[in-house]
């Protein structure tokens, strides 16, 4: 994992808890309008993936455990994890790519509705990825995937026959390699191959323009049948959407280039999603404020496309940064490249050992900047803002000032699920604050179970706890009982 060279160490600093009555007068427990919906209060819980869902990609008990235990805290909103929008094998992932998924979501729907006594609003994530192949060993890469092409031939000086070449390539070294197959070669070799949305030779990619716009209004028609009260394009990070917005996408068909070609895919997606749900439903997205890649977008193209994306009509805006396979980690064999080992992934999810500004708000100025520039487009489209918040002063600091319109906690409300409810009941000094050591995401490294080391070993033989699939852990929070008072 990449850390920045200072590597100062960090305490979380939450400041002073406010009292009831200071939170009931607070602007963070105070309504806001999204869309058709009236959130009670501008409290948020991102989307996080806990890889609890079946195989099959369905809502388990699991699932509505997980999401019940957020809703129990009474937050304005939840987001479900990142949901598939295809039909395809995805492991342990949420899907919504065909109506069989349409029941689990709805109990799913229920569940939150029930445990929030109906003051948590439900909104789903929907998301489409491209293929990335795990990191194959040397003999596997050479003998099965890697095209014998003129340039490997001449290399040998076109002496060698292509199963001698084969035989010969794993032989070189590292540094040899990267002189005799392309770059796209040697990653698929050192990296395991990736899809990018630049890929258009191949008639899949080339056909996204065509083929997504459906995808997601299929997907989000489905939402609405399962009764959520809003949909989240996912627009960010590594996935397919952010890659058409992003810098580097030169497809040069009319969906990549310019600002303008890179957030026409984007738009069209928006379309069709409004056009299968109508305008009762809140439509909003997450997209990336900055993605911290060399040739990446930055701020001013986030603030370019935030005013876009409120000129067609979306409920609300979310911020992200970072979470880039470019900058990331070589995998061992076996293991397929993750998006939060290089710095973008660090930047996403900064931990507690960090440079001198430390892993609290390092987003809040570039989410600022877009809410400024869609507030002087004339828009009052609603910003979310996230990234290391922890704390009542923190929080309301922002919306004061303008940051943003809307406060998103993920690390800190899987630290405390209770942590919003706790602050407006006055009894802030009860929250289990997030340490941002980064122990849930070096769990979602692996695709094992997230959980929290601060809780996750406590009371785990009680006989109404659930255990994680290794029986190490318990996969929720402690119960907290509210004061009578």
């Amino acid at each position: 994992m990449w850390k920045p060279e200072e590597k100062i160490k960090h305490k979380p600093n939450p400041g002073r808890w406010p009292t009831r009555e200071e939170a009931e007068s607070s602007l963070l427990f105070t309504p806001l309008q999204v869309g058709s919906l009236s959130l009670n209060q501008r409290t948020w819980v991102p989307a996080m993936v806990p890889w609890r869902a079946t195989e099959d990609g369905e809502v388990s008990q699991n699932v509505l455990d997980w999401y019940a235990r957020f809703a129990k805290g009474k937050p304005g909103a939840i987001v479900i994890e990142a949901t598939g929008i295809r039909n395809i094998p995805s492991g342990p992932l949420l899907r919504i790519g065909h109506d069989r998924y349409i029941e689990g979501l709805n109990k799913l729907v229920e569940t939150v509705r029930e445990a929030s006594e109906g003051e948590t609003k439900l909104f789903i994530q929907l998301i489409d990825f491209l293929r990335i192949n795990r990191r194959p060993t040397a003999e596997k890469y050479f003998q099965r995937y890697l095209k014998i092409t003129d340039r490997h031939r001449e290399y040998f000086y076109n002496k060698l026959e292509d199963d001698e070449i084969r035989q010969k390539l794993p032989e070189l070294t590292d540094e040899a390699l990267a002189e005799v197959l392309t770059a796209r070669e040697y990653e698929a070799y050192a990296f395991g191959y990736r899809e990018r949305v630049t890929d258009v030779a191949l008639d899949h990619i080339r056909e996204l323009p065509e083929v997504l716009p459906g995808l997601f209004g299929a997907a989000a028609g489905r939402a609405q049948q399962a009764g959520f009260d809003g949909i989240e394009l996912h627009y960010a990070h590594a996935y397919t959407m952010s890659s058409f917005l992003s810098a580097r996408n030169t497809r040069a068909d009319g969906y990549g280039g310019d600002r303008a070609g890179r957030v026409r895919l984007p738009l069209e997606v928006y379309r069709a999603v409004r056009q299968a749900v109508g305008d009762q439903m809140v439509v909003g997205c997450r997209f990336l404020a900055n993605e911290i890649i060399d040739g990446g977008s930055r701020p001013d193209d986030a603030a370019y496309f935030g005013v876009e994306f409120a000129k067609a009509g979306m409920d609300f805006l979310s911020l992200s940064r970072g979470g880039k396979f470019e900058d990331a980690q070589q995998p061992k064999v076996g293991a397929a490249a993750y998006p939060y080992t290089g710095q973008s992934g660090y930047e996403c999810m900064p931990q507690f050992t960090s440079d001198e500004f430390g892993p609290f708000g390092r987003n809040l100025t570039a989410t600022k900047l877009i809410r400024d520039a869609v507030r002087g487009a004339g828009f009052e489209t609603p910003v979310v803002a996230a990234g290391g918040i922890h704390g009542f002063e923190q929080a309301e600091a922002i919306l004061q000032e303008g940051g943003a319109d809307i406060i998103a906690a993920a690390r800190q409300s899987l630290a405390d699920p209770d942590w919003f409810l706790k602050m407006k009941l006055g009894v802030g000094e009860q929250v289990r604050v997030c340490a941002y050591t980064n122990y849930c995401e070096a769990l979602d490294t692996r695709h094992l179970q997230v959980t929290c080391s601060l809780w996750d070993r406590k009371e785990r033989d009680d006989p109404d706890v659930a255990l994680s699939t290794d029986g190490k852990r318990r996969l929720l929070a402690p119960d907290w009982q509210p004061p009578t008072t």
